[in-house]
């Protein structure tokens, strides 16, 4: 019976996953694996040859890429524009320091050139580079790329994300802080302001209509009526003293406050749970339109305060257009808001949905495009894999909304739930395919070459943590997103993510991860070429 049940592929999977999230719980001194510990079970269970199904691990790792792009893609374009030239040197240096010791190594312990190249595969977890390898050396030599792989992948995943984990740990960060201190740097606050009126140009003008209001960064939402905050209505009208509620971002505040008058501290009640609503955009007539244009207080007596668009909030301006999937928070009367949830499609059971066509669709473009084989010449050639395609796909998805009738937005509870079901597939199938010959691979080439693995990783990991931390002068969860791209470690940036809400370290991951793709792939051929004229291959 109990052989019936090891041999059943899918039990063994979520056995795998319910025994590896259970030993990921234990704290030891405040640390934890969470997830990871997935990774540690899958290795035991695979020296014992147990398996799990076929494609599980392609399965995980697409779904794992994609959502991470979604999430990361209305951060990635601004991301590139301030600190991708940082995050490139970042990955080129990572890349390289393994490199140069790979070739140190391999000549001193005389380790031939597949081996080695697999060994700086598999250290740098990168599957292209172990392609790229096989490719260019053909026959027995191309086995020994995969014994190399082998023997340097399972330390090339652990060590990466205990490296992460313990790195803040030892050096006294605490992450939480770390990302409150980054996003009060980086990202204004929304607030709210009570605002006496004192602008003499302002005075008499229709609240509705009055063009001065354009170059603020807040929206005027309540006035001050028979002693309570009430929404405005499209004949209210600016006088002397009107005191108005306006919302906007924490940094153009002061700014918005002296152009309409001065800040009051009047305490003014007001009926948030009848008078705001939060309210879906699906009508595909009323998308595509700038918020100008539409004037919903004229219109419709309401006023729109905050968009919600693919988990990222914003005050929005006249210019700002309105997307299908927006999550608008809309103030007005209880009348005026049923009304306008149902001239904007409204339904509060789409807040919670997912389209299913867009995700099926997005998956495969990704799978494709990273199918495609991009040709430098001179034979050499990079395709961006499982783990770039779809990537790629959820990065422009994220950053665009949508690409035609496909949408990029996915609720932020399905998000991170397929977020983590992807990566404990992942976890699973790595771990099951680098026990299975651990043991007998490092018996048969000796500790010197599991060593040699060990020290390609760690080289990799300090040099980017010296490069980003003492050089660029980046903030703890930047430099680990840039250090698990440029290592290409899926596992430990689902070990930080697992660690804080931050959305840094995956951004910073996914703007370094293509740039140590690419190299990784190119300079696996280099080393065969620099060891094999020496060692042989």
């Amino acid at each position: 019976m109990f052989d019936i049940l090891l041999n059943h592929n899918t039990l063994v999977l979520f056995g795998i996953i319910f025994f590896g999230i259970a030993l990921g719980s234990i704290k030891i001194y405040g640390l934890n694996l969470g997830l990871s510990g997935v990774l540690f079970v899958a290795l035991a269970a695979g020296h014992y040859r147990l398996a799990i199904p076929n494609g599980v691990g392609q399965l995980g790792l697409a779904l794992f890429v994609y959502c991470v792009g979604l999430s990361a893609g209305n951060r990635f374009f601004s991301a590139i524009a301030k600190q991708g030239s940082k995050l490139a040197v970042m990955s080129a240096v990572i890349v390289g320091v393994s490199a140069l010791f790979t070739c140190l190594f391999g000549i001193w312990f005389n380790v031939p050139a597949g081996i080695s190249s697999g060994i700086f595969a598999g250290a740098c977890t990168s599957t292209p580079a172990l392609a790229a390898a096989t490719e260019s050396l053909p026959g027995a030599s191309g086995s020994g790329v995969s014994i190399g792989y082998g023997i340097a992948y399972p330390f090339g995943v652990v060590g990466v994300v205990l490296f992460v984990q313990l790195l803040p740990r030892l050096l006294h960060f605490d992450l939480n802080k770390e990302a409150k201190a980054m996003h009060s740097r980086q990202e204004a606050s929304i607030i709210s302001r009570l605002v006496r009126v004192t602008q003499p140009n302002l005075v008499g003008q229709n609240i509705a209509d009055c063009k001065l209001l354009d170059g603020l960064h807040c929206m005027v939402t309540r006035v001050v009526r028979n002693d309570r905050l009430m929404p405005l209505t499209p004949e209210d009208t600016f006088r002397e003293g009107t005191e108005v509620l306006i919302v906007g971002n924490s940094d153009t505040m002061p700014h918005d406050i002296a152009f309409l008058g001065e800040i009051c501290e009047n305490p003014y009640p007001m009926d948030s749970q009848k008078e705001r609503r939060k309210l879906i955009l699906t009508n595909k007539s009323y998308a595509g339109r700038k918020l100008r244009e539409l004037k919903t207080l004229r219109t419709d007596g309401v006023i729109i305060s905050r968009v919600s668009r693919l988990g990222f909030t914003f005050v929005p301006t006249g210019d700002t257009t309105l997307e299908r999937n927006d999550v608008l928070t809309v103030v007005g009367s209880p009348e005026n808001l049923t009304k306008y949830g149902d001239k904007i499609g409204h339904r509060s059971q789409d807040m919670n949905q997912t389209d299913l066509l867009s995700l099926g669709f997005g998956l495969s473009m990704g799978i494709i495009l990273g199918l495609v084989n991009f040709s430098f010449g001179n034979g050499l050639g990079i395709s961006l894999g499982i783990a770039g395609g779809p990537l790629i796909v959820a990065l422009l998805l994220g950053h665009f909304g949508r690409l035609g009738p496909i949408v990029g937005y996915i609720p932020r509870p399905t998000r991170l739930l397929l977020q983590d079901l992807g990566l404990v597939f992942f976890l699973a199938d790595a771990g099951i395919k680098g026990g299975a010959d651990l043991v007998t691979t490092v018996a048969t080439h000796g500790a010197a070459v599991f060593i040699m693995g060990v020290i390609v990783t760690c080289s990799g990991m300090f040099a980017g943590y010296f490069v980003g931390m003492k050089v660029f002068k980046m903030n703890i969860l930047e430099c680990l997103g840039g250090i698990c791209g440029g290592m290409t470690s899926t596992p430990a940036l689902g070990a930080i993510a697992s660690k804080t809400d931050s959305q840094a370290p995956v951004v910073s991951y996914a703007t370094a991860y293509p740039v140590a793709l690419i190299l990784m792939t190119i300079i696996a051929k280099v080393i065969i070429q620099t060891i094999g004229g020496v060692v042989g291959v």
